[in-house]
């Protein structure tokens, strides 16, 4: 199998190419799709975790110049070359599972999906809650608005001084400034859809 010194080189750009603007994340995406690697294929050769690739991509963290050397060494690219690449793109529409990155807390699983083009205005989780489990010990506030879908078992919301007990198909949405709480009462695995605006994570 080849090695890393074998692995192409997209051509440098010039006057007359559309430029990919100084968004480190598109950037990273776009060279990793060149070479038709996955973000965990990058990850393992980088020697990252998933969650890195992921968050970088979709412009949720800012990498320092160590951390972006790191990557690119996974290429292998220097640094000089990476910001000298051109590359024709347009915003990610479809985002495959190993995609998302996780954001889940204790033996809550979370996958986030954000809109980084859209100035994080909306982000979407697909969270699995196992029985007993919840959203943490304290009711929880924030600014702006959340709402989600049961696809399957049974969600104990509360928001404020009302508690309800959701099962499949049924939703909840609500100001995020009352206070608020999710639990799993039940003997089975509660997988939840929900969206939040703006972006929390």
């Amino acid at each position: 199998m080849a090695g890393k010194d074998s692995v192409p080189r997209p051509p440098e750009q010039n006057s007359d190419d559309r430029k990919v603007g100084n968004d480190v994340g598109e950037r990273l995406r776009a060279l990793r799709k060149w070479h038709g690697w996955s973000q965990r294929q990058l990850a393992q050769r980088a020697d990252v975790t998933h969650a890195t690739i992921s968050l970088i991509e979709q412009g949720r963290v800012s990498p320092s110049v160590g951390s972006l050397k790191k990557v690119l060494d996974g290429i292998p690219m220097s640094l000089a070359e990476f910001f000298n690449l051109k590359f024709d793109t347009s915003p990610q529409v479809f985002f495959r599972a190993d995609e998302l990155p996780e954001a889940g807390c204790g033996n809550v699983e979370c996958r986030l999906l954000g809109a980084p083009e859209a100035s994080q205005g909306l982000s979407i989780r697909y969270t699995v809650y196992p029985p007993g489990e919840c959203s943490g010990p304290e009711l929880q506030s924030g600014d702006g608005e959340e709402g989600g879908i049961i696809v399957s078992g049974h969600l104990e919301v509360t928001v404020g001084g009302e508690v309800s007990l959701l099962g499949p198909g049924d939703a909840y949405f609500f100001s995020s400034r009352r206070p608020h709480r999710f639990r799993n009462p039940g003997e089975v695995d509660c997988v939840l859809v929900s969206a939040s605006a703006p972006v929390t994570v």
